[in-house]
Protein backbone atom coordinates (compact mmCIF):
# COMPACT_ATOMS: atom_id res chain seq x y z
CA UNK A 1 0.00 0.00 0.00
CA UNK A 2 1.05 3.44 -0.76
CA UNK A 3 0.83 5.64 1.81
CA UNK A 4 -0.14 9.35 1.66
CA UNK A 5 2.72 11.77 1.84
CA UNK A 6 2.27 15.09 3.78
CA UNK A 7 1.56 18.11 2.04
CA UNK A 8 4.84 20.47 2.05
CA UNK A 9 5.08 23.39 4.35
CA UNK A 10 5.03 26.49 2.17
CA UNK A 11 7.82 28.40 2.05
CA UNK A 12 8.23 31.62 3.88
CA UNK A 13 8.10 33.73 1.11
CA UNK A 14 4.88 32.60 -0.34
CA UNK A 15 3.22 33.52 2.93
CA UNK A 16 4.47 37.60 2.82
CA UNK A 17 1.49 38.48 0.87
CA UNK A 18 -0.96 37.28 2.81
CA UNK A 19 0.75 38.89 6.31
CA UNK A 20 0.60 42.26 4.10
CA UNK A 21 -3.56 41.79 3.80
CA UNK A 22 -3.77 40.58 7.43
CA UNK A 23 -1.74 44.09 8.62
CA UNK A 24 -3.57 45.83 6.20
CA UNK A 25 -7.29 44.47 7.79
CA UNK A 26 -5.35 45.23 11.45
CA UNK A 27 -4.49 49.00 10.08
CA UNK A 28 -8.40 49.67 8.62
CA UNK A 29 -9.73 48.26 11.65
CA UNK A 30 -7.63 50.19 14.48
CA UNK A 31 -8.53 53.16 12.59
CA UNK A 32 -12.04 53.04 14.21
CA UNK A 33 -10.06 52.22 17.71
CA UNK A 34 -8.50 55.77 17.33
CA UNK A 35 -11.88 57.25 16.09
CA UNK A 36 -13.32 56.04 19.74
CA UNK A 37 -10.43 57.91 21.00
CA UNK A 38 -11.14 60.73 18.99
CA UNK A 39 -7.92 61.24 17.57
CA UNK A 40 -9.33 61.65 14.06
CA UNK A 41 -6.35 62.47 11.96
CA UNK A 42 -4.61 59.37 13.24
CA UNK A 43 -7.78 57.48 11.86
CA UNK A 44 -8.04 59.20 8.34
CA UNK A 45 -4.26 58.06 8.20
CA UNK A 46 -4.39 54.33 8.97
CA UNK A 47 -7.00 54.15 6.09
CA UNK A 48 -4.97 55.50 3.65
CA UNK A 49 -1.76 53.52 5.28
CA UNK A 50 -4.59 50.66 4.52
CA UNK A 51 -4.75 51.43 1.11
CA UNK A 52 -1.39 51.51 0.31
CA UNK A 53 -0.83 47.73 1.61
CA UNK A 54 -3.88 46.89 0.02
CA UNK A 55 -1.72 48.02 -3.07
CA UNK A 56 0.98 46.57 -2.55
CA UNK A 57 -0.25 42.90 -1.41
CA UNK A 58 -1.32 41.79 -4.89
CA UNK A 59 2.04 42.87 -6.76
CA UNK A 60 4.14 41.01 -4.20
CA UNK A 61 2.04 38.16 -4.78
CA UNK A 62 2.48 37.88 -8.74
CA UNK A 63 6.05 39.05 -8.26
CA UNK A 64 6.57 36.43 -6.19
CA UNK A 65 4.06 33.68 -7.83
CA UNK A 66 2.20 33.31 -4.45
CA UNK A 67 -0.83 34.61 -5.71
CA UNK A 68 -4.12 32.08 -4.62
CA UNK A 69 -7.57 31.75 -4.06
CA UNK A 70 -7.26 31.86 -0.58
CA UNK A 71 -5.17 34.56 -0.73
CA UNK A 72 -7.73 36.72 -3.53
CA UNK A 73 -10.57 35.89 -0.85
CA UNK A 74 -8.78 37.18 1.81
CA UNK A 75 -8.18 39.99 0.22
CA UNK A 76 -11.56 41.41 -0.52
CA UNK A 77 -12.11 40.63 3.26
CA UNK A 78 -9.76 42.87 4.49
CA UNK A 79 -10.91 45.60 1.77
CA UNK A 80 -14.24 45.37 3.05
CA UNK A 81 -12.87 46.09 6.75
CA UNK A 82 -10.75 48.31 6.11
CA UNK A 83 -12.71 50.51 3.09
CA UNK A 84 -16.02 49.52 3.68
CA UNK A 85 -16.64 49.44 7.11
CA UNK A 86 -13.64 51.67 9.14
CA UNK A 87 -14.20 54.51 6.82
CA UNK A 88 -18.35 54.63 7.72
CA UNK A 89 -17.61 53.78 11.29
CA UNK A 90 -15.19 56.82 11.65
CA UNK A 91 -17.57 59.02 10.07
CA UNK A 92 -20.52 58.04 12.02
CA UNK A 93 -18.57 59.04 14.87
CA UNK A 94 -17.53 62.23 13.81
CA UNK A 95 -20.44 63.53 12.90
CA UNK A 96 -23.50 61.42 11.38
CA UNK A 97 -24.13 60.24 14.85
CA UNK A 98 -26.09 63.75 15.39
CA UNK A 99 -28.93 62.23 12.92
CA UNK A 100 -28.59 58.81 15.07
CA UNK A 101 -30.56 56.50 13.61
CA UNK A 102 -30.45 58.08 9.99
CA UNK A 103 -27.04 58.85 10.46
CA UNK A 104 -26.23 54.67 11.40
CA UNK A 105 -28.91 54.04 8.12
CA UNK A 106 -26.55 56.20 5.75
CA UNK A 107 -23.32 54.35 7.42
CA UNK A 108 -24.59 50.58 6.59
CA UNK A 109 -25.77 52.20 2.72
CA UNK A 110 -22.47 52.68 2.12
CA UNK A 111 -20.85 49.71 3.66
CA UNK A 112 -23.67 47.76 1.34
CA UNK A 113 -22.02 49.38 -1.55
CA UNK A 114 -18.86 48.31 -0.67
CA UNK A 115 -19.64 44.54 -0.01
CA UNK A 116 -21.89 44.82 -4.00
CA UNK A 117 -18.87 46.26 -5.47
CA UNK A 118 -16.22 43.56 -3.93
CA UNK A 119 -18.98 40.80 -4.95
CA UNK A 120 -19.05 42.21 -8.57
CA UNK A 121 -15.58 42.80 -8.94
CA UNK A 122 -14.85 38.90 -7.49
CA UNK A 123 -17.25 37.21 -10.08
CA UNK A 124 -15.97 39.41 -12.84
CA UNK A 125 -12.28 38.42 -12.57
CA UNK A 126 -12.35 35.64 -14.67
CA UNK A 127 -14.67 36.92 -17.34
CA UNK A 128 -13.08 37.34 -20.64
CA UNK A 129 -12.22 41.14 -21.94
CA UNK A 130 -10.02 43.15 -24.39
CA UNK A 131 -7.07 44.22 -23.73
CA UNK A 132 -8.10 47.98 -23.42
CA UNK A 133 -10.56 47.33 -21.47
CA UNK A 134 -8.15 46.08 -18.50
CA UNK A 135 -7.75 49.61 -18.02
CA UNK A 136 -10.62 50.61 -16.90
CA UNK A 137 -12.41 49.32 -13.64
CA UNK A 138 -16.62 49.08 -13.54
CA UNK A 139 -17.34 51.61 -10.93
CA UNK A 140 -15.34 52.88 -8.03
CA UNK A 141 -13.02 51.07 -6.97
CA UNK A 142 -12.83 49.90 -2.98
CA UNK A 143 -9.54 52.01 -2.07
CA UNK A 144 -10.80 55.05 -3.99
CA UNK A 145 -14.29 54.77 -2.55
CA UNK A 146 -12.95 54.73 0.91
CA UNK A 147 -10.78 57.81 -0.15
CA UNK A 148 -13.94 59.71 -1.65
CA UNK A 149 -15.81 59.20 1.46
CA UNK A 150 -13.49 60.44 3.75
CA UNK A 151 -12.68 63.64 1.18
CA UNK A 152 -14.52 66.28 3.79
CA UNK A 153 -12.74 64.79 6.71
CA UNK A 154 -9.09 65.89 5.05
CA UNK A 155 -10.59 68.59 4.09
CA UNK A 156 -11.51 70.04 7.32
CA UNK A 157 -8.16 68.98 8.43
CA UNK A 158 -6.95 71.27 5.95
CA UNK A 159 -8.98 73.76 6.99
CA UNK A 160 -8.05 73.36 10.53
CA UNK A 161 -11.54 74.03 11.09
CA UNK A 162 -14.01 71.35 12.44
CA UNK A 163 -16.74 69.98 10.35
CA UNK A 164 -18.79 67.96 13.31
CA UNK A 165 -21.71 70.02 13.41
CA UNK A 166 -22.73 69.63 9.14
CA UNK A 167 -23.40 66.01 9.19
CA UNK A 168 -25.14 66.39 5.98
CA UNK A 169 -21.47 67.00 4.08
CA UNK A 170 -20.63 63.34 5.45
CA UNK A 171 -23.78 62.06 4.84
CA UNK A 172 -23.40 63.31 0.85
CA UNK A 173 -20.27 62.00 0.57
CA UNK A 174 -21.18 58.58 2.13
CA UNK A 175 -24.15 58.17 -0.51
CA UNK A 176 -22.15 59.51 -3.79
CA UNK A 177 -18.70 57.95 -3.23
CA UNK A 178 -21.44 54.91 -2.09
CA UNK A 179 -23.33 55.10 -5.43
CA UNK A 180 -20.23 55.55 -7.84
CA UNK A 181 -19.46 52.44 -6.33
CA UNK A 182 -22.10 50.38 -7.10
CA UNK A 183 -22.54 52.63 -10.57
CA UNK A 184 -21.20 50.99 -14.44
CA UNK A 185 -19.08 54.23 -14.87
CA UNK A 186 -16.10 53.20 -16.49
CA UNK A 187 -12.59 54.63 -14.22
CA UNK A 188 -9.18 54.72 -14.80
CA UNK A 189 -7.09 51.98 -13.16
CA UNK A 190 -3.48 53.18 -13.00
CA UNK A 191 -1.80 50.43 -12.41
CA UNK A 192 -2.56 49.32 -15.83
CA UNK A 193 -2.34 53.01 -17.55
CA UNK A 194 0.06 52.64 -20.33
CA UNK A 195 2.50 56.03 -20.43
CA UNK A 196 4.09 56.95 -23.72
CA UNK A 197 8.06 57.39 -22.98
CA UNK A 198 8.45 60.87 -23.81
CA UNK A 199 6.08 61.73 -20.73
CA UNK A 200 7.81 59.34 -18.18
CA UNK A 201 10.07 62.36 -17.19
CA UNK A 202 7.08 64.40 -16.46
CA UNK A 203 5.60 61.75 -14.41
CA UNK A 204 8.30 61.54 -11.96
CA UNK A 205 8.63 65.37 -11.72
CA UNK A 206 4.72 65.71 -10.59
CA UNK A 207 5.37 61.89 -8.74
CA UNK A 208 7.89 64.37 -6.75
CA UNK A 209 6.65 67.40 -6.38
CA UNK A 210 3.39 65.27 -5.31
CA UNK A 211 5.41 63.93 -1.92
CA UNK A 212 7.16 67.24 -1.51
CA UNK A 213 3.43 68.88 -1.24
CA UNK A 214 2.37 65.65 0.56
CA UNK A 215 5.28 65.66 3.28
CA UNK A 216 4.57 69.80 3.28
CA UNK A 217 1.03 70.13 3.58
CA UNK A 218 -0.80 66.87 3.57
CA UNK A 219 -4.22 67.34 4.09
CA UNK A 220 -4.20 70.02 1.67
CA UNK A 221 -2.66 67.50 -0.54
CA UNK A 222 -4.89 64.75 -0.34
CA UNK A 223 -8.06 67.00 -0.53
CA UNK A 224 -7.21 67.92 -3.87
CA UNK A 225 -5.82 64.28 -5.03
CA UNK A 226 -9.92 63.86 -4.33
CA UNK A 227 -11.18 66.61 -5.93
CA UNK A 228 -9.10 65.57 -9.25
CA UNK A 229 -10.09 61.69 -8.67
CA UNK A 230 -13.37 63.02 -9.22
CA UNK A 231 -13.02 64.63 -12.09
CA UNK A 232 -10.79 62.57 -13.67
CA UNK A 233 -14.41 60.06 -13.55
CA UNK A 234 -16.17 62.01 -16.64
CA UNK A 235 -13.16 61.91 -18.63
CA UNK A 236 -12.19 57.84 -18.08
CA UNK A 237 -16.12 57.27 -18.55
CA UNK A 238 -15.41 59.71 -22.19
CA UNK A 239 -12.12 57.53 -23.07
CA UNK A 240 -14.13 54.61 -22.59
CA UNK A 241 -16.51 54.95 -24.74
CA UNK A 242 -14.19 56.55 -27.44
CA UNK A 243 -11.83 53.19 -27.30
CA UNK A 244 -15.21 51.46 -27.43
CA UNK A 245 -16.59 52.53 -30.37
CA UNK A 246 -13.08 51.89 -32.13
CA UNK A 247 -12.90 48.35 -31.98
Amino acid sequence: MKTLSKPQAPPLVRIIPNAITITALCTGLSAIRFALLERWELAVCLVIIAAILDALDGRIARFLRADSHFGAELDSLSDFISFGVAPAVVIYLYSLNLWKGTGWAITLFFSTCMALRLARFNTSIDMPKPEWAKQFSVGVPAPAGAFLALFPLMASFAYEESFQTYPLVFAVSLLVSGLLMISRIPTFVLKNSRIPHRYVRVLLVAVAIFMATLFSVPWWTLSIAAILYLFSIPISYWVYRQRKKGT
